[in-house]
This record gives C-alpha cells, sequence and structure tokens, in this order.
C-alpha cells in the first residue's frame, strides 16, 4: 500500500490539544501511533494532495546526504532518540526529496524495522557502504560514531570529484571555442574567400584546395553526417559498456591512457582504501567490506581485481598477496597493507595509504591539466593558423603577380 500524508488533532494525558502531520499506509496505522506517544485522536483525515506544476523532483546530491549524516551524528551524541531525529530532519531538509525519504525512513523505524534496513529501501539516496555502515554502528551501539566518519569519508571524495571537474572546466572551454572558431570559418569566411577566387579564375595552391573542399564537405551534407557520425559514436560507446566485455575493456584502455590513466589508477587506490578502512574501523568483516569496496570501485577491471582479492583472502590467504598479482596497485601500497597486517593495524594503515593518494589524486590532476591546456592551445593554433594561411596564400599569388 503507498505511503500517505495524514492531518491528525489529538489530546494528551494534561489536556492539551495537539496537531500534526503523519506518513503512514493508513489512517487505523496513524491511530495506532498517536495511541502509542498517549495521544487521544480527535480527528484524523488524509491530507489533500496540493496541486503543483513539477518538472522532475529535486536531485538528492552528496553534499545533501552529507549535512544530513552531521546533523543526525550530532543529535544522536547529544541524546535525542533517533525517531525524533528523524522528525525534526524530515520537517527540516530544504531538498523535498530528501525530506520525503526521511519521512519514511524515520515510518519505516516507528514500525519496528532497524535504521539500516529502513535506509536499505532506499539504494538511490543510501547506498551500500552507508547502510552496512550504518548497521555496524547500531550493532555496536556507536551510531553517532559511525555517522561521523562517513560523513567524513563523503566529504573527501567530494573534494575529489570537485577537483576533477574543475580541473576539466578550463580545458573544456578551449576544446569548445576551437571547435566554434573552426566551424565559423569554415561554413562562413572560407565560402566567401572561395567564391572571390573563383571569379578571378587563378590556379589555387593545393592548402587553399584542401580547405575549400572541407568546407564544401561541411556546408552540404558532409556537416550533418560528422555530426552524426559523433553522436552515433557516443551512442555506440555507451551501449558496448553496457555489456561485461565493453565494461572490462574500455575500463583497461582508459587505465593505460597517459596521464589519464594514472590519475583513474590513483583515485582507485584512494577510494579501494579509504573505504575498505573506513569499514574495518566500524567494525563491517573484512570479506562483507571488500564485497561493498568492489561494488564501488568504479572501474570493471579494478573491481575484479577486489573480488579475486576477496576469493583468495575467503581461501586464508593474506590481503596483500592477492593485490600483488593485480596490476592495479602499486608495489608501495601493497607493503603497507602487508606491514599493516603483520601488525595488527590493518584499518589505520588503509587510511595512512588513503591520505597519501588523496596528496597523489591532487598532483595527477594537476599533471593532466598542465598537459592538456598547452594540446588544445596548440590544436587551435595550428587548425587556425592553416585555415588563415591557405586563404591567404592566393592573395600573395595575385600581389605577386600583380608586382611582376
Amino acid at each position: 500500500m503507498a505511503t500517505s500524508v495524514f492531518v491528525w488533532e489529538g489530546k494528551t494525558r494534561q489536556g492539551t490539544v495537539q496537531k500534526g502531520e503523519l506518513a503512514a499506509n493508513s489512517k487505523e496505522e496513524v491511530l495506532a501511533l498517536l495511541r502509542k506517544q498517549n495521544i487521544l485522536p480527535i480527528a484524523v483525515n488524509a491530507k489533500p494532495r496540493e496541486l503543483k506544476l513539477k518538472f522532475g523532483q529535486p536531485k538528492v546530491t552528496d553534499k545533501d546526504v552529507v549535512i544530513l549524516t552531521r546533523q543526525l551524528a550530532t543529535m544522536i551524541d547529544a541524546g535525542l532518540p533517533l525517531v525524533q531525529c528523524l522528525d525534526i530532519l524530515g520537517s527540516q531538509t530544504e531538498n523535498k526529496t530528501l525530506s520525503a525519504v526521511v519521512v519514511q525512513v524515520r515510518s519505516d523505524v516507528e514500525s519496528g524495522a532497524t535504521f539500516a534496513d529502513a535506509l536499505k529501501k532506499h539504494p538511490k539516496v543510501f547506498d551500500n557502504l552507508y547502510v552496512n555502515m550504518v548497521a555496524a554502528g547500531e550493532a555496536g551501539g556507536i551510531l553517532d560514531t559511525i555517522l561521523q566518519r562517513l560523513a567524513a569519508y563523503m566529504e573527501k571524495f567530494a573534494k575529489i570529484k570537485r577537483q576533477i571537474k574543475s580541473a576539466m572546466i578550463y580545458p573544456s572551454v578551449i576544446l569548445f571555442v576551437a571547435v566554434a572558431v573552426v566551424a565559423l570559418l569554415m561554413v562562413v569566411v572560407v565560402p566567401m574567400l572561395a567564391n572571390m577566387f573563383g571569379e578571378m579564375g587563378q590556379a589555387l595552391p593545393w592548402p587553399t584546395r584542401i580547405v575549400i573542399g572541407i568546407s564544401n564537405f561541411l556546408k552540404g551534407w558532409g556537416g550533418l553526417a560528422v555530426l552524426v557520425a559523433i553522436i552515433g559514436f557516443f551512442v555506440g560507446l555507451k551501449q558496448f559498456r553496457k555489456t561485461e566485455k565493453g565494461l572490462r575493456l574500455t575500463d583497461s584502455i582508459a587505465l593505460k591512457i597517459p596521464v589519464a590513466g594514472t590519475l583513474i589508477q590513483r583515485v582507485s587506490v584512494a577510494k579501494f582504501t579509504r573505504t575498505l578502512g573506513t569499514l574495518m574501523t566500524s567494525g563491517v568483516p573484512i570479506l562483507e567490506g571488500l564485497l561493498i569496496v568492489s561494488r564501488t570501485a568504479g572501474n570493471k577491471v579494478v573491481e575484479e581485481s577486489i573480488m579475486a582479492t576477496r576469493q583468495s583472502v575467503s581461501e586464508g590467504k593474506t590481503l596483500a598477496e592477492p593485490l600483488s598479482k593485480a596490476k592495479v596497485f602499486p608495489a608501495m601500497v601493497v607493503q603497507m597493507i602487508s606491514v599493516g597486517e603483520a601488525t595488527g593495524a590493518l584499518d589505520n594503515m588503509l587510511n595512512k595509504i588513503a591520505d597519501f593518494y588523496d596528496d597523489e589524486v591532487d598532483s595527477a590532476v594537476a599533471a593532466l591539466t598542465s598537459m592538456l591546456e598547452p594540446m588544445l592551445m596548440i590544436f587551435l593554433g595550428v587548425t587556425v593558423g592553416f585555415v588563415i594561411i591557405a586563404m591567404y596564400m592566393p592573395i600573395f599569388q595575385m600581389g605577386s603577380l600583380a608586382g611582376k
């Protein structure tokens, strides 16, 4: 049965009239909940639906979940009951989608479900890592501590995402400008000069003929064909990546791309060590932790390496031994994990590796930006320069002929 919102009015034992709203599956469920709170129901009615023009539900961002997690951890640490915390957050959260999810989670918890099971019903907002860490926190009675660790973990990876996105902005703008300038030259400027050269009846140099030929191709059906080919390539690539073989092949190629492959590898190592270290610190068993980490790896080659490691660990081997066979993880990482296992401080060692690789990701992002910017500028300069020189060559020839 679908959950609805009910408006209720009732009296407390002291005779005070109270009003409010509750999300429940039926009116009878609302009545039962009110009685549990020692409130005598006077009226319970389904809240009328508001007519709103909506263009999709607002998306729940990582920042929204981090803020929610930190607020929840603070309130639980202050001694507030979980249901009351969720009730407060459900009414105060600005993101309406997340607010509705929190209200549903609170309703499930009130009905007797564990907090982790209630979160598990909303995988688009709370992933496997979140749910499993909350489950470990509930079992160990340290839910506030676990939530603080979760918030810190999410903030670190949100920072990495922001760094990569901001690093790609400038090269993307340069590439867009380069394509726009070349398209303008080919479609507008070159045809005007080509008509002028045609009226003169002069033999044109080969660079000029090449540029005019490309311009004529792009002006006709060729331009549309190029656009369709580009769109078709990306659509085909997306469909190919939906297959097991395609995903493995493209992710393997991505790891071998100069500079960009190094960045992907360092992000993967940072994510693996940070996630596994956080899970182990929170009391999640290592086999369960490796399973969760593999699902959130973001790269098929890395995922398969982690799953192979998990299989070896389940057979009684150490974590470092199978990781050393995977080409994804550098030797230094494997050696530090081996030391962590030997000293019984694997979780601390994983977090130290993650801290180190956070800085390495910064260096890789800077290197990628430093490489892309001059390459795009060279592409823009060479392409535009070739077109301009090609179109000026006939003018130079006419000038030399007139001089003779």
